[in-house]
């Protein structure tokens, strides 16, 4: 894939593997699993006022959105090493930036996708800006200390020093 493509996900080989084993579980456990609990429901008698069906066609729904969502993602991923430069922002690391060099007006966020880098509803306060983001190309591969100047969706120019990087945690 080239890597001005706006549609490219960056993944570390461990985290396409991660991602390539919850798709694998979903389409060879999880959907056997739901089909069996909705015949069972279908077996009880009227569809009409059975719970148990309706949430089990319901969790079928969800379950193959997500195989959707991982399906696509795998099929747009690009696979690479972490950064072995501890310094320098890539996908998957934390970043703290300054706003025009103002050490007090800072913003500390993760730089990657949610479900890539296995978020959940609890992380819900971690703010997370995609790669392909205007901030996120701009600062991509850039180091602690470097200032860069990247334009806002509304056309206004902004500038930040990197204030900190560090890889990601959960």
């Amino acid at each position: 894939m080239d890597k001005t493509d706006a549609n490219t996900i960056w993944l570390t080989q461990e985290a396409y593997d991660k991602l390539q084993a919850e798709l694998d579980h979903l389409v060879n456990v999880g959907r056997d699993e739901v089909t069996q609990r909705i015949a069972q429901a279908r077996d009880e008698g009227d569809l009409r006022e059975n719970g148990g069906y309706h949430a089990a066609r319901e969790e079928q729904g969800q379950m193959e959105a997500r195989i959707r969502l991982l399906q696509d993602m795998l099929r747009r991923a690009e696979v690479g090493e972490a950064p072995s430069d501890p310094d320098e922002v890539a996908a998957g690391t934390r970043v703290t930036i300054a706003f025009d060099g103002d050490t007090s007006d800072t913003d500390t966020f993760l730089l990657g996708s949610r479900e890539v880098l296995g978020l959940d509803e609890a992380a819900e306060d971690i703010n997370v800006y995609s790669p392909q983001s205007p901030l996120g190309s701009a600062i991509l591969g850039k180091r602690k200390g470097d200032d860069v100047t990247y334009t806002a969706p509304n056309g206004r120019p902004i500038s930040v020093t990197i204030v900190d990087v560090q890889p990601f945690t959960s």
